[in-house]
């Protein structure tokens, strides 16, 4: 072996071995964005100003608070609810969209609006919680000369076809009250459709308009005026707002349950350990007494469980719904 040769092999084997002595330098991976690290957005069903919506903004402001991350509400109405749910059916399934929606009122959409919608409630959105309920009530015109459920069905039996009961509108879920109503109770009324549910209150109050279900919140006031009367509740236990008005279910008339349902859900594919950090996070707000306390005076049922929990009551309402839309031969034109 030559000298070259072997000063060239020596140099080698340094470098062999100052390699081995330096650091390993690997190239960093970033690290996943923890989720949340930016404003999340829940879009509502229903309208700014409606007793959903504040308690939408009850939530937001609540999880704004125990998720350190801004919480914002987007009112998205129309359509029974489908704009907003289509909104966040096409949003990027990250948690940082989600939706607030009548529960019923999509479950009503998945048979009124078969085959012309381009989702569906039971598998392109998955349950975060139950939210609250806000229950219905039978309000009727106090130029009636009744004062409860057994006398109005009497009268209502005597004159079939000449009373009347208001909606908001056809296929919605109190024209759909309505319906379960006269079947459950053998009575035959004309339902009347209104474009909203503030367009039909004057005519109930001043008696143009039988009969109406609606939310019981909203018409608290009234009926403490002695513009209504309230003849029952249509929700499986009493309202806290109207303790002392019973229920269908007390007054005999077991089928009769109609509430609002108010859910939150996210977008099909969200990650399971997002679900399940926002589903904690909902229940713990609405277990939180600053939250609840105002809520119940004024006539809300905070909820909360788990998203299985919430997935069975969508299967449950979606069922009722249909058969109703099916029994009252309802469909959309």
């Amino acid at each position: 072996m030559s000298i070259a040769s072997s000063t060239r092999g020596r140099a080698a084997l340094a470098a062999l071995a100052l390699g081995a002595s330096l650091p390993v330098v690997v190239a960093a991976q970033a690290p996943a964005e923890a989720y949340p690290a930016r404003v999340i957005r829940v879009v509502n069903s229903l309208a700014a100003g409606s007793s959903a919506d504040h308690l939408n903004r009850a939530l937001a402001d609540g999880l704004s608070a125990r998720l350190n991350q801004r919480v914002i509400v987007e009112n998205r109405p129309g359509d029974g609810g489908n704009i907003a749910a289509m909104t966040v059916v096409k949003a990027a399934p990250d948690g940082y969209t989600l939706l607030m929606a009548s529960t019923a009122s999509l479950a009503i959409q998945m048979t009124y609006n078969a085959g012309r919608l381009d989702y569906d409630l039971r598998k392109s959105l998955l349950p975060v919680s139950a939210v609250a309920e806000i229950p219905n009530g039978l309000f009727v015109t106090p130029v009636l000369p009744v004062d409860d459920l057994k006398g109005f069905v009497a009268r209502l039996k005597a004159g079939p076809g000449k009373y009347t009961c208001a909606s908001s509108g056809v296929g919605g879920l109190l024209h759909l009250t309505c319906e379960l109503f006269k079947k459950t109770a053998g009575v035959d009324v004309l339902h009347v459709p209104f474009k909203g549910s503030t367009a039909f209150r004057p005519e109930l109050i001043e008696g143009r308009i039988t009969m109406a279900f609606d939310n019981v919140p909203v018409y608290v006031p009234l009926v403490a005026a002695g513009k209504l009367k309230v003849l029952a509740v249509t929700a499986a236990k009493r309202a806290a707002i109207l303790p002392s008005v019973p229920t269908a279910v007390e007054l005999g008339v077991p089928e009769l349950i109609s509430v609002g349902l108010f859910s939150l859900f996210a977008p099909l594919n969200t990650p399971a350990e997002i679900v399940t950090l926002l589903n904690r996070e909902a229940v713990g707000v609405l277990a939180d007494p600053k939250l609840r306390e105002p809520l119940v005076k004024q006539g809300m049922e905070p909820g909360g469980g788990t998203p299985q929990a919430l997935r069975a009551q969508v299967e449950n309402e979606v069922s009722k719904w249909a058969r109703v839309l099916r029994e009252a031969n309802i469909s959309k034109e």
